[in-house]
């Protein structure tokens, strides 16, 4: 062991001593230096530009390369090798990228679809050319900086002078080591638009613009900064009662990811659907075909709620700026876009005032060195030295007016010109180039001298030649939260067994209680007071002998809960009225005083706030004269669950019995009727058919002729042929037109309905009697075509049927429409009132006082 632990050691010990060599400092800075690589040149964008690295390197590749005519994909990626040191998947990805925003490189071939999500085809197969725009807005050599690539061989760009706000045209995304960047796609001519807003002082706003089109909500955009988001939802339109129709997809999502997303929704019961086709080619189309009694309205609420048809984006504006990253909205950004832009065309006019005047220089010399014939100057000189200065003494009188001093170099190119340039010389054409020259000049300086309004000339025929086509592809719209609650699909069914407590779906051998879904909340009242509202679950213990279970929604306040309870074992009995609007989940509340022993004694739940009448039967104790209570819920106020109630009596109750069925003591509810499912609803989907409450009916008539009062419970069932269904007005008369079988003749009845919950037929009963037309407006018209008879054709015949016949009986039969063989009655636009109120004034009528009247809550006409 000691030899073993001797060959351990170090061999440079000496006489015990370690040399420790420190190596940490070799690594200190590596993750910093890596992480500023990756930030700086690969993942974000320069502010200046508007590129990544590998962006502006295949740019720069490609203009090399222009020659007018398209470049397989392959070469292009080759030739940005030269530039780019990280591989040709990586270049190739981002050409792709790049060639898909339809912006800057012009593509043939296939270079896959964004709304399906289809890759492009092999680099070999696909080519590309830089863009008319691009080649007009995205290089300028003679402003651009240039630096060495990465091997020295060659120069790139350190950006490119781009002259247009390209980051935010295109949007950007971007990971890097601790740092991240989401810019969000605007469109171009709104862009432009903007710039000039900018140019000219004034306050605009910049939205994005999607290039999958959808619907956005940009209420909380704030300018893309962190921490904003973007709700961006599909286009859904109902195609008919049984399908839907996506024409749009949101972005970040593609057709594939989408239905996806909605197969899953149905496999786990969010949705219901009967079957999804993708039909998309250049445009995006996606049958959504549903199943019977699903209402399309909610199917596509239920959609945003559930699937991909609704996604929440998160931008994240960072860009590089002067080698750092920079956290500004998209308000600054294009800003300093602007800014640049503005700055570059100032450097091109003054480089473009520079060459003009060196041109109108040199034409100005080479025609005082024709015209004065100074070439003859040199014919005796013998030195190169000797030429030169006898063209300069040659030159001295006649250069007082050029804007600079004559070089050397100027001198040099005199003595170039060719002989037979000279021989040539015409002194018009020579004075006119030089006239075209000053004039070109003094438009450059007045577009310097006028900065603002040439970049504003600039950007407007940007718009002019490229912005035809780019039009705003999505829709801007503030959204309404859709509760998830409401609109998913009741995909399983409630049990409970009240007497030992339990709940839960999988409790299938007790009581069934109602379908709902698995997201729901479930209410439950128990015979001691208490009461808990909690999730759905396969089995939950709430406490024995429940006395209530339903599906609670959140916010409830037509849904009120009539209770009787006693306060302990002998205490005093109280009753109370009250709604359940908020609750903290799975908490136990106490809707007593909390005594021990205290009972429900009566409780029902009313879901539009019914108030019954019930009886209260006492114990027959001595001295008790009376054993019985009346009690009527409407004359009690509904407050808070916390509330004691008034007490209903001291003494022991022995039983509680209905009475009187209740009604609604709330507000008027508006109930609309969706066509689709032949439901009622109180969600706003189909055609509202009024504010209800109380007594209020529904009127139900059918092509069978008859006719039912029902109430506005929103269970209720509608018949399938129903022809007209509208809030009950007592005071207005149905107007009938039917086919009497046994008569054989045509016969017209108006008639209030009577009340009744049952089918009330109002035609003839007799065999081949059918209803041809029913009418619940005030003053209904027919026209009446007649058959051609022995060559004969009657006119038709307009009628006014409130002129016709008056109002009688249900069981009357009505008055014969016409004697004449009808071919067909056509349904006319009713009489206006205005119009019935102005017959009657011209008929001599006493109608002031109906002129006076009008429209009130019972539906009684206005005649003004």
């Amino acid at each position: 062991m000691e030899e073993e632990n001797n060959a351990l050691e170090p061999e440079n010990q000496d006489n015990d001593k370690v040399t420790v060599t420190h190596v940490s400092g070799m690594y200190e800075d590596y993750f910093l230096d890596y992480a500023s690589y990756v930030i700086l040149e690969r993942a974000v964008p320069a502010l200046d530009d508007g590129l990544k690295p590998v962006q502006r390197r295949i740019m720069h590749a490609m203009r090399e390369m222009e020659d007018g005519r398209y470049h397989k994909v392959a070469n292009v990626i080759g030739q940005t090798m030269r530039f780019h040191p990280h591989g040709d998947a990586s270049i190739g990805d981002a050409l792709v990228a790049l060639g898909q925003k339809d912006l800057m490189i012009d593509t043939q071939g296939n270079w896959g679809n964004i709304l399906t999500g289809d890759r492009a085809a092999a680099p070999r197969y696909i080519e590309s050319r830089l863009t008319k725009f691009a080649l007009e807005v995205g290089f300028s050599p003679k402003v651009t900086e240039w630096q060495a690539s990465y091997d020295g061989r060659a120069k790139e760009p350190v950006h490119l002078p781009v002259k247009f706000p390209l980051l935010l045209a295109q949007g950007v995304e971007g990971i890097a080591v601790g740092l991240s960047t989401r810019l969000l796609p605007h469109n171009f001519n709104e862009l432009i638009d903007a710039s000039i807003k900018i140019l000219r002082g004034r306050s605009f706003t910049l939205l994005p613009d999607f290039p999958t089109g959808g619907i956005a909500d940009f209420s909380q955009y704030n300018e893309g900064v962190r921490g904003s988001r973007v709700r961006v939802r599909a286009k859904i339109s109902m195609e008919d009662k049984k399908t839907l129709v996506i024409t749009q997809v949101p972005f970040g999502t593609t057709t594939t990811s989408l239905i996806d997303s909605v197969i899953k929704a149905n496999d786990k019961g969010k949705i219901k659907i009967k079957k999804i086709e993708d039909n998309t080619a250049e445009n995006v189309e996606i049958l959504v075909h549903l199943v019977p009694g699903v209402s399309p309205d909610k199917m596509i609420d239920a959609l945003y709620a559930f699937t991909d048809c609704e996604v929440s984006i998160a931008p994240l504006s960072c860009v590089i700026y002067d080698d750092k990253p920079l956290f500004v909205g998209v308000k600054e950004i294009l800003k300093r876009s602007t800014d640049r832009t503005l700055d570059l065309l100032r450097q091109e006019l003054e480089i473009q005032l520079r060459e003009l005047e060196e041109q109108w220089h040199f034409a100005s010399l080479e025609r005082i060195f024709i015209e004065e014939k100074i070439y003859r100057d040199i014919e005796e000189a013998e030195t190169w030295e000797e030429v030169i200065g006898n063209i300069r003494e040659g030159l001295t009188p006649h250069i007082k007016h050029l804007i600079r001093e004559v070089t050397d170099d100027d001198i040099t190119r005199l003595t170039e010109i060719r002989i037979k340039r000279i021989s040539k010389f015409d002194k018009d054409k020579a004075d006119q180039h030089i006239l075209d020259l000053e004039g070109r000049i003094e438009a450059v300086k007045h577009n310097l001298a006028n900065l603002v309004d040439f970049a504003v000339e600039y950007f407007k025929n940007i718009k002019k030649k490229y912005g035809e086509g780019r039009e705003r592809k999505t829709e801007i719209k503030l959204f309404e939260d859709i509760d998830a609650t409401k609109v998913a699909i009741a995909n399983t069914k409630l049990y409970v067994n009240r007497e030992e407590g339990f709940i839960g779906t999988s409790l299938k051998k007790d009581e069934f209680v109602t379908d709902c879904s698995d997201i729901d909340d479930i209410i439950v009242f128990l015979k001691n007071g208490k009461m808990m509202v909690t999730k759905v679950d396969q089995k939950t213990y709430i406490g024995k002998n429940i006395i209530h279970v339903a599906v609670w929604k959140k916010g409830d306040k037509r849904t009120v809960y009539n209770m009787i309870y006693r306060d302990g074992a002998k205490g005093a009995s109280y009753m109370k009225r009250f709604n359940v609007t908020s609750i903290t989940r799975d908490k136990e509340y106490d809707l007593s005083q909390g005594k021990p022993a205290t009972e429900v004694l009566y409780f029902t739940a009313n879901p539009n706030g019914e108030a019954e009448q019930v009886t209260v039967f006492l114990r027959n104790l001595q001295g008790l004269r009376k054993l019985k209570i009346e009690i009527d819920f409407a004359e009690l106020a509904i407050k808070g669950r916390v509330s004691k109630g008034n007490r209903v009596t001291k003494y022991p109750v022995k039983k509680i019995e209905l009475s009187e069925e209740g009604v609604s003591t709330l507000a008027a509810r508006k109930i609309w009727f969706d066509d689709s499912v032949q439901r009622l609803n109180a969600d706003e989907r189909g055609e509202l058919l009024g504010s209800f409450k109380g007594q209020d009916q529904i009127l139900e008539v059918t092509q069978t002729g008859h006719y039912r009062l029902l109430g506005f419970d929103l269970s209720t069932h509608f018949e399938e042929d129903m022809i007209i269904i509208e809030k009950f007005n007592p005071k207005k008369p149905l107007t009938a037109i039917y086919f009497d079988g046994e008569k054989e003749r045509f016969y017209v009845k108006r008639f209030i309905p009577e009340a009744s919950a049952k089918k009330e037929l109002f035609i003839s009963e007799s065999d081949g009697s059918y209803l041809e037309a029913v009418f619940s407006d005030w003053y209904p018209r027919v026209e009446l075509v007649f058959k051609k008879i022995k060559g004969k054709q009657k006119e038709n015949e307009e009628i006014v049927l409130s002129d016709f016949i008056s109002v009688k009986g249900m069981k009357a039969q009505g008055n014969q429409l016409t004697r004449d063989e009808v071919k067909d009655i056509l349904r006319l636009e009713p009489l206006p009132l205005v119009q019935e109120a102005e017959k009657e004034e011209e008929a001599g009528e006493d109608s002031s006082e109906d002129q006076e009247s009008s429209i009130d809550n019972s539906g009684q006409p206005t005649l003004f």
